[in-house]
C-alpha cells in the first residue's frame, strides 16, 4: 500500500475553495474520500484519459508567478521546489517545515489529486472484474495500468526537467526508456518519443545553482532522406494533409467562378511533397469541370528555388498533358522577408494564397512577427486566403502546459495510426519517428528561434487574422469533405465538424487540423 500524503487544492469554484485531502489513500481509503471519482473506462485510449488532467490544469486558479533569471526555465516552472524527488519518492524530510506553514498547491498536486481518484476508481474497477472474470478484462486491466504509471513518469520527469533537477530527470528517463517501446503500444510509441524530447531539453540546461543555459543551434531546412520518405507515407496514410488539399482546392475552384484566370501563391510550396500532388489534382479538376479550360499560374514561395523549380517542371509537363495553360513562377525568401514586389501580379488575375501546416512557423514570442507577414500578405489583397493548421495549443508561455497539450495531441494521433497499420508495420515506424517525433522533440527540446512547431488553436487563428485585416470568408463544403472521407476508406475514428465556419478534421472527440478561409476586410 502507498504511503499518504497531503495535499491542499484550490478551485475556481467558490464552493470548493477549503477542499483537503490529509493523509489519502491510494486505494480503498480514497475510494471512500471521492465521492465522485474519475472512472477511467478501459474502453477508451489513453489520449482520452488525459483529458481529466489537462481540464484539471485549466479550471484550476493560475499559481503565483516568481521570476526566474533562465530564460530556458519559464516563471511558472520556477515556481516548483527543488523537492519534486522527495514528493514522488515518499521522502518524509523536511515534515515538520510543511506542518507550520501549509504548501502552496503545485502543478503536480493537481496531477497527483487526479491519479489518485483513478487509483481510488481502479479499486472498484478490480472489484467489478473479480465478479465478472475473463482473461480478456485482466489484459485490459494491466495495459491500462501500465500507461497510467508511463503518464505519471512523464510528468514527473518533465518537472524535473522544468526545475533542472538532472539527476532526479536521469533517473526517471532511464525508466522511461525501458517501458517506452518504439514497438508497444500506441501510448509506449508516443511516450518515447516524449522521451527523446525531454532527453534532448536536459542535456540543454544547466545544473540547479548555476546562471544561464545552453542555446540549441537552429536546424537547417534541408530535408533528409528518412524525413522525405515520411512525408510522403504520412501523406498517403493519414489524412491529414489530403484533408487541408481537398478543402483548399474546393475554395480555389469557388474562386474560378466567373474568373478566366486564377494565380495561387503557395506558402510553403506542398510542405516540401516532391510531386506537387494539391495541384496535380487542381489541375485534373479544372479540366475535367464544364466549360472551356482556364489559366492557372502557381506561384511557389520556399527557401530553396531549385527544389521548387523541380516540382514547377514536372507540374508543366502535367498540365501540358491535360491542355490547360499553366505558368509557374518562384519567390526564394523566408516568409519573414517576404515583400509584396517579388510576386508576379498580371492585371486581371484573381489572387488567392494558400497555406497547408506552414504559418505556424512564423509565430514567435512576439506577436509582431506573424502580423507583419499577415499585413504584407494583405497587401496582396487575395480574394482567398486559405489557412490550414493543426488545431492544437502548443505554443503557450509556459513548458509544462506545452508539454501536457503536445502528448494529449500526440496520443490521439498515435492511437489513430493503432487503426490502419499494424503494430510492426515499418511504414508505421517510419511515419512515427521520422515526423511526428521531429515535431514532438521541437515543441519540448527547444525554446526561441529553434522553436517552430509553434501549433495553435482555430480561435487564436480568428483573433490574429482579424488584427491583420482579414475576416471569415466561411467554408460551405461540410458535405462534401465527410463524402471526401467516406471514400477516403479511412478510419471510422476520424470525423469532420463545421465550427464558426472553419472545418475541422478529428480523430474521435479530438480535434487534429482545422482548416479556414479568409478575406481582405476592404473586399
Amino acid at each position: 500500500m502507498a504511503p499518504g500524503f497531503y495535499l491542499q487544492s484550490k478551485f475556481c469554484d467558490n464552493d470548493d475553495k477549503n477542499i483537503h485531502a490529509r493523509f489519502l489513500d491510494n486505494k480503498l481509503s480514497g475510494a471512500k474520500r471521492y465521492s465522485t471519482p474519475y472512472r477511467f473506462n478501459f474502453g477508451e485510449s489513453f489520449s482520452d484519459c488525459l483529458i481529466p488532467f489537462l481540464n484539471e490544469t485549466q479550471n484550476s486558479k493560475r499559481l503565483k508567478e516568481t521570476p526566474c533569471t533562465d530564460e530556458f526555465v519559464s516563471s511558472e516552472e520556477s515556481f516548483y521546489s527543488s523537492s519534486t524527488s522527495d514528493f514522488y519518492s515518499g521522502s518524509n524530510s523536511g515534515s515538520t517545515e510543511s506542518l507550520n506553514s501549509v504548501p502552496k498547491p503545485h502543478f503536480r498536486d493537481h496531477i497527483w489529486a487526479y491519479t489518485q481518484r483513478y487509483l481510488a476508481a481502479e479499486t472498484m474497477e478490480e472489484a467489478a472484474a473479480a465478479l465478472i472474470g475473463g482473461d480478456e478484462d485482466e489484459v485490459k486491466e494491466e495495459g491500462n495500468a501500465d500507461g497510467m504509471r508511463l503518464v505519471q513518469l512523464l510528468i514527473a520527469c518533465a518537472e524535473a526537467v522544468a526545475c533542472r533537477d538532472k539527476l532526479h530527470a536521469s533517473t526517471l528517463l532511464s525508466e522511461l526508456r525501458s517501458n517506452a517501446l518504439v514497438f508497444g503500444t500506441s501510448f509506449q510509441r508516443v511516450a518515447s518519443c516524449f522521451v527523446q524530447g525531454l532527453s534532448d531539453r536536459l542535456a540543454l540546461v544547466q545544473p540547479l545553482g548555476t546562471v544561464g543555459v545552453v542555446i540549441p543551434h537552429l536546424k537547417t531546412m534541408a530535408i533528409s532522406s528518412e524525413k522525405e520518405e515520411a512525408l510522403s507515407l504520412v501523406y498517403n496514410i493519414c489524412p491529414h494533409i489530403q484533408f487541408g488539399h481537398f478543402v483548399a482546392n474546393s475554395m480555389i475552384l469557388e474562386a474560378f467562378e466567373g474568373e478566366s484566370s486564377v494565380h495561387v501563391v503557395d506558402l510553403g510550396m506542398s510542405l516540401g511533397l516532391r510531386h506537387g500532388h494539391q495541384w496535380r489534382s487542381l489541375m485534373y479538376s479544372l479540366v475535367n469541370r464544364a466549360g472551356k479550360p482556364r489559366r492557372l499560374h502557381l506561384t511557389g514561395v520556399g527557401n530553396c528555388a531549385e527544389h521548387l523549380q523541380e516540382i514547377g517542371d514536372d507540374l508543366e509537363q502535367y498540365a501540358f498533358s491535360l491542355g490547360l495553360n499553366f505558368e509557374f513562377s518562384v519567390v526564394e525568401c523566408n516568409l519573414e522577408n517576404l515583400q509584396p514586389r517579388a510576386f508576379k501580379l498580371i492585371e486581371g488575375e484573381v489572387l488567392v494564397i494558400n497555406s497547408i501546416l506552414h504559418l505556424h512557423c512564423v509565430v514567435k514570442e512576439s506577436r509582431g512577427a506573424l502580423n507583419a507577414v499577415l499585413q504584407k500578405l494583405h497587401q496582396l489583397s487575395p480574394k482567398y486566403l486559405i489557412l490550414v493548421e493543426q488545431d492544437s495549443s502548443h505554443n503557450g508561455p509556459f513548458f509544462l502546459g506545452r508539454f501536457m497539450e503536445a502528448l494529449h495531441y500526440y496520443s490521439a494521433i498515435f492511437d489513430s495510426l493503432d487503426t490502419m497499420l499494424p503494430r510492426y508495420d515499418t511504414r508505421r515506424a517510419k511515419i512515427e519517428q521520422f515526423y511526428f517525433a521531429d515535431e514532438i522533440k521541437n515543441i519540448v527540446s527547444c525554446e526561441g528561434p529553434a522553436r517552430v512547431e509553434r501549433h495553435e488553436r482555430a480561435d487564436q487563428w480568428r483573433r490574429r487574422m482579424s488584427r491583420a485585416g482579414f475576416q471569415s470568408a466561411p467554408i460551405k463544403k461540410l458535405t462534401q469533405t465527410k463524402q471526401w472521407l467516406e471514400n477516403m476508406k479511412i478510419s471510422e475514428g476520424y470525423t469532420t465538424v463545421e465550427e464558426k465556419g472553419c472545418l475541422i478534421l478529428g480523430w474521435k472527440s479530438k480535434p487534429i487540423i482545422a482548416a479556414s478561409c479568409w478575406k481582405c476586410s476592404s473586399v
